[in-house]
């Protein structure tokens, strides 16, 4: 019995042996990333992308300065946009944009505690599959495992906000007004459903932007850590 007992142990001491050195081959200068390291590289990438641009998204003009996530009028409004402005109505139309994305503003300050619980959760499984994955494989597992929470964090908040600074009126000024001109046919669509998308949207997009910088960019990696994780990913796309 004890002679087993040795034997597997030998094997499964030769398995872990085997692979490392799998790993250590792929590293230049022929040091080890261990499952733990990657797993703390990767949330820690994560993190500098939750602090460094999702923060940026809840200050004033976040959204409205920051041509990536800017939102702009649904698909059923932007003849209405068009319109008012060629009938010389430019700060109407303006007004109107302008407070979608302060309405985006005020929510997303409610995604950096979900995305903090997410990146808590990430497994060694899914670490190594994400830090070997697509530039953005790791935005895409905070997708998956966010996306629907922070619409139901963010959806009242921008219905608030909409309220709070009168969006509605204003939205119904603009809307009456275009649905009073000739040839045109009345629109109505739910702007805070609308607003509430296209600031998640805007939250994936700003994080899948720091991933891919630490992804691509070996300056960008400023710890240790992320270096020696991310190294492995380079060897792994020679």
């Amino acid at each position: 019995m004890m002679k087993k007992i040795v034997a597997l142990s030998a094997l499964l001491i030769l398995t872990s042996c085997a692979e490392l050195q799998q790993i250590a081959t792929q590293i230049p200068g022929g040091y080890t990333v261990t499952d733990s390291e990657i797993n703390n590289g990767l949330k820690q990438a994560l993190q500098f992308g939750i602090d460094k641009e999702v923060t940026k998204l809840a200050e004033e003009n976040g959204y409205f300065s920051n041509e990536l996530v800017r939102i702009g009028l649904p698909p059923e409004l932007q003849k209405v946009d068009k319109t008012l402005r060629d009938v010389g109505l430019d700060a109407l139309a303006d007004e109107g944009l302008m407070i979608l994305n302060r309405a985006a503003e005020d929510a997303v300050s409610e995604a950096i505690p979900v995305f903090a619980d997410a990146v808590t959760q990430i497994t060694f499984a899914d670490a190594r599959n994400i830090l070997l994955g697509p530039d953005d494989a790791a935005t895409l597992y905070l997708n998956d495992k966010t996306e629907q929470e922070l619409y139901t964090r963010f959806n009242p908040i921008i219905s608030n906000s909409l309220d709070e600074v009168g969006a509605t009126q204003v939205w119904k000024n603009i809307i009456q007004k275009y649905n009073s001109l000739p040839l045109t046919n009345d629109v109505n669509p739910d702007l805070p459903d609308y607003v509430t998308k296209e600031a998640l949207k805007g939250v994936y997009i700003m994080i899948a932007k720091e991933e891919k910088e630490i992804r691509n960019n070996i300056s960008a990696r400023t710890t240790s850590l992320l270096q020696r994780v991310f190294a492995l990913q380079d060897q792994q796309n020679l």
